[in-house]
């Protein structure tokens, strides 16, 4: 047990190296957050100052156009992607730590797919549903996603392994996704509704749908917050998690239903946004270290910066058209997916 927890020990804090930084390195960083907040909102088709969005936010004036654009357009927009880096990060971090597999992302294990395919499902079966089945069935999918993906992951012999449990997530991502565009190519009304939200997008994100699902996500932010220790003896390994006591069947169980709550909630709100989980993590323990305790925080300040920037960047690329935000995480997540594939996954 000393063996396994002895080098887990050194590098309780790794670039900030005491944790008297701890703290305030996470300040500087919600700093960064507001500061790329009020970037993207004054990025748009229409050039608005800070001081017309400080205007907008502090002393709203409806007769203002100006305002009424970042009220019901920017501000959805800019706390959607500040929910769904959150969530998606947090998730991949929970996932990872609790699997010790460090290829786990709900992307990548197939939790996304799940969710997106029950969502196009609710959209081709109810015609136009409310805001609040979105979450529902976004939930469902990624329910069921992560049970799929956890029972293939543990057949044959020696169990679950991290590469059982990739290979897994990704059978299962391609398997949901062919069905996923069958229907929308077979149903011009539902491929008309929700493709660009297929494909990963902020766009468009109306403040009711965000009110909808961010109850969800910060509760799975909260939960993920309270049984951090409990992930982090995880992390160690099963006999040292046992060996201090911990049940672990509970602990894997909640943090089942915390990552099903910020996985399908980040869905529902933005489409399938993949490799944040993954890369946001792992930059994360680089900084910090293993303990979940400043993991958790850190990942969802991160993964809000991460796909706040990259929404940004999709807007201006290709000015006045723009990228779907999932189409941008891929350009960065998929040479890091290589890399952890042919580094980490080896040693």
């Amino acid at each position: 047990m000393t063996a396994q927890a002895k080098p887990i020990s050194k590098n309780t804090t790794r670039i900030l190296g005491s944790r008297a930084l701890l703290l305030p390195g996470l300040v500087i960083g919600i700093i960064l957050l507001i500061l790329c907040l009020l970037w993207s909102i004054t990025l748009g088709a229409a050039d608005i100052n800070t001081q017309t969005v400080y205007d907008a936010l502090f002393a709203f004036d409806e007769t203002s156009f100006q305002h009424l654009i970042i009220q019901t357009v920017r501000l959805p927009r800019v706390l959607a992607g500040v929910i769904v880096g959150a969530a998606l990060a947090v998730s991949g971090a929970i996932m990872q730590g609790l699997t010790r597999n460090p290829l786990a992302d709900s992307g990548i294990l197939g939790i996304n797919s799940g969710a997106a395919f029950a969502v196009v499902m609710a959209v081709f079966l109810l015609g136009n549903p409310p805001l609040s089945t979105y979450a529902f069935f976004g939930f469902i999918g990624a329910g069921v996603a992560a049970i799929l993906v956890y029972a293939l992951g543990s057949m044959g012999r020696g169990g679950t392994t991290p590469l059982k449990l990739t290979l897994a997530g990704v059978i299962l991502s391609a398997f949901v996704s062919a069905f996923t565009t069958a229907i929308l190519l077979g149903d011009q009304e539902t491929l008309d509704k929700i493709r660009f939200w297929t494909a990963g997008s902020l766009a468009g994100r109306e403040m009711p749908l965000v009110l909808q699902t961010a109850p969800y996500i910060l509760v799975g932010l909260f939960g993920s917050l309270v049984i951090s220790r409990q992930i982090t003896t995880i992390s160690l390994g099963e006999d040292v998690a046992k060996g201090l006591g911990q049940n672990t069947a509970w602990v894997r169980g909640i943090a089942a239903i915390m990552v099903i709550l910020l996985a399908g909630g980040a869905v529902a709100l933005a489409g399938p946004i993949g490799f944040v989980g993954l890369i946001v993590p792992h930059v994360v323990r680089f900084i910090v270290g293993v303990d979940y305790r400043w993991v958790v925080p850190y990942s969802a300040v991160l993964g809000a910066i991460l796909v706040t920037v990259a929404d940004v960047g999709a807007r201006i690329i290709i000015r006045p058209q723009e990228l779907p935000v999932g189409v941008m995480m891929a350009f960065v997540g998929a040479p890091f997916f290589i890399w952890l594939a042919r580094w980490k996954v080896k040693r």
